[in-house]
């Protein structure tokens, strides 16, 4: 046998020790901020601190959409027509385009759809998909961060880098996302 592995009780107090200070560097680094030390003295006299932890409330959510297979001109379009709404909102909105209720308004030289108000749109479905996907996750993301009327005030799509398909032929679309909320009585203040 090794030295390493001879002592069974020393290599169980180094992977114990090992634990603890993983154990440290992750409480450090978790958001928490400390409001009150106070010192009291222990059963045995000696003085102990007593640090009493208050998780940091966030005011907006993020989510980032990076180089999804969608077209950079429907991701504007979509994000325009979301932009201002609640997560549920723009989901049921959304949704009710996969069904071919609704129309996604869009500029350019589009065909005119049947609508009230709308001059030209389109039903990009398979981007919808990826957009429910996301304001799924973001609506998650919000209920974590403490956010009771999240709305939507930032979706940004951005062109990503186009990969090269089968032997160059095909330059393949892609798109960065961002989309963020913040909470109903921020944005009024503002």
């Amino acid at each position: 046998m090794t030295e390493k592995n001879y002592n069974q009780q020393q290599q169980t107090m180094k992977t114990m020790q090992k634990q603890q200070t993983a154990a440290e560097l992750k409480a450090e680094t978790a958001p928490v901020k400390v409001e009150d030390k106070k010192e009291e003295t222990g059963v045995d006299g000696k003085k102990e601190k007593k640090i009493e932890k208050k998780v940091i409330r966030k005011d907006e959510a993020v989510v980032n959409g990076v180089s999804l297979p969608v077209s950079t001109k429907t991701s504007i379009a979509i994000c325009k027509f979301i932009r201002g709404k609640t997560i549920e909102k723009a989901v049921a909105d959304l949704e009710e385009v996969l069904k071919f209720n609704r129309v996604i308004p869009m500029t350019g030289e589009i065909p005119h759809k049947k609508g009230k108000g709308i001059m030209s749109g389109r039903y990009p479905i398979k981007a919808i998909g990826y957009f429910i996907r996301m304001l799924k996750n973001l609506n998650a993301n919000a209920i974590v961060n403490g956010l009771e009327e999240p709305i939507i005030v930032e979706a940004i799509p951005n062109r990503a880098s186009r990969p090269y398909g089968r032997f160059g032929a095909i330059r393949r679309k892609r798109t960065h996302i961002k989309i963020k909320v913040i909470e109903k009585k921020i944005k009024e203040k503002k």
